[in-house]
């Protein structure tokens, strides 16, 4: 079969022939249709500095596809079914998987991170790690979304944004900015949304955004301070990092809320203390989210009422073209291999 694979840390991914996996107990074997990138698969082409990949890997951690063969005891899905493969992997039976805090258990694991990831024809997974695809959703949409929607799920809940408070989306564009938008809208919140061209600003409205702010064009700490005055945003959702840090606080109210769930731009930011706790702000980190968070979200998207944004499809192939895309920020929502 044909896979996606990093042998070493640079600009270039590796397409290889590699066995068809088999599966084990408690296993499924997915013939893939669709592999959604995220802006993962570039760090772990790039390499992150203090961080270990275990190389030679395959990338991605979104898919879609059909049921090709179960192992031994393997339960909820069957040969022929349509499923979506969920991107954490954990133990299932420590305190913190049973209390549904999965991305906290000391063996989790993010596929296309930490072990083999869905850029290939053929995928093995648990079955923990696939759930039916909604009938009113095609297979290209539904391999393109959970890690972007879970991960912007779990930052929402995590900030605790509530109905009628103002939440500051940093990067619309990007996979979990688009899915930020949506989820923000489904809460009651009211959107500001950053973006860096005009057409990107004018997707995040189209996407439900009450307002969309061009960074390369205007101050985004004053464009907020025109719309919302000395008020502020109640909680801004960043994942750019240093760029963008400092101005975020700045845009946050009294009692505000940061939650950041990663650093394209740069993870050292300056911090000051004085601004923390004379506004009693708060800072927080998320990675992911729960098991049972992803079945509500492919609910919702079954529903319509949240809706996966694909900018594009390339052949599984060009997969060194969709990672330079997803660098030079040439897409609005999310690029989606086909093997």
């Amino acid at each position: 079969m044909k896979a996606v694979v990093v042998r070493e840390h640079g600009d270039r991914v590796a397409i290889e022939d590699r066995p068809v996996p088999e599966p084990g107990a408690r296993e499924v074997r997915v013939r893939m249709a669709a592999v959604g990138l995220n802006h993962l698969d570039v760090w772990v082409r790039r390499g992150v500095p203090g961080h270990t990949f275990p190389l030679p890997l395959v990338t991605s951690s979104d898919g879609s596809g059909v049921v090709d063969a179960c192992g031994e005891g393997a339960v909820g899905v069957a040969p022929g079914d349509e499923v979506i493969v969920l991107p954490g992997v954990s133990c299932g039976v420590c305190e913190a998987c049973q209390s549904g805090r999965d991305p906290l258990c000391a063996d989790y694991r993010i596929l296309g991170e930490a072990r083999d990831g869905t850029a290939a024809e053929y995928v093995v997974v648990p079955d923990a790690n696939l759930v039916r695809k909604p009938s009113g959703l095609d297979l290209v949409a539904a391999g393109s979304f959970a890690l972007s929607f879970l991960t912007a799920w779990s930052m929402l809940r995590r900030a605790a944004l509530c109905a009628g408070e103002t939440v500051l989306v940093h990067g619309a564009g990007s996979g979990v900015g688009s899915a930020a938008i949506q989820i923000a809208k489904l809460l009651g919140a009211d959107v500001i949304a950053t973006a860096g061209t005009d057409v990107k600003c004018q997707a995040a409205l189209d996407l439900g955004a009450d307002h969309a702010i061009n960074y390369e064009a205007h101050d985004f700490t004053k464009a907020v301070r025109e719309l919302r005055g000395r008020a502020g945003v109640e909680v801004v959702f960043d994942h750019v990092g240093a760029k963008t840090f400092d101005g975020s606080l700045r845009c946050l109210a009294r009692g505000g809320r940061l939650v950041t769930c990663g650093a394209t731009t740069g993870g050292e930011v300056m911090l000051s203390l004085h601004r923390l706790f004379f506004k009693n702000l708060s800072v927080i980190g998320t990675t992911m989210g729960s098991r049972g968070d992803a079945l509500q979200i492919v609910r919702l998207v079954g529903e319509g009422k949240l809706r996966p944004v694909v900018d594009r499809v390339l052949p599984l192939r060009e997969a060194e073209r969709a990672h330079r895309l997803l660098e030079e920020r040439a897409a609005f929502g999310k690029i989606v291999l086909q093997p």
